[in-house]
């Protein structure tokens, strides 16, 4: 039952479901987890600052840009280049 798991699998539940194709705009995903977890809100801002911050903070997330996110496993890690020199010092030691 899904008001039985925390918001943070929730909200990785929920993205799983809309697939690679369909990245989530934050207050969209968040506002879904609220209503699958029949939370009542008082103060709707605090909420989804709360469940913001929590899913920031899982590695399992990650922000596409323009507040959408998405799961880390749809997008390949990026690779880091090295400046590594192919060409070996003309001088040498004496």
């Amino acid at each position: 039952m899904e008001e039985n798991i925390s918001e943070v699998e929730l909200a990785y539940q929920i993205l799983s479901e809309s697939g690679k194709e369909n990245p989530l705009y934050f207050k969209k995903l968040i506002r879904e987890v609220i209503a699958r977890k029949n939370i009542t809100v008082q103060n709707e801002a605090a909420e989804i600052s709360e469940i913001y911050t929590m899913i920031n903070m899982d590695s399992r997330f990650q922000h596409i840009g323009d507040g959408i996110w998405g799961l880390t496993d749809w997008y390949p890690p990026e690779t880091k280049r090295s400046r590594s020199s192919s060409t070996k010092s003309a001088k040498t030691a004496t």
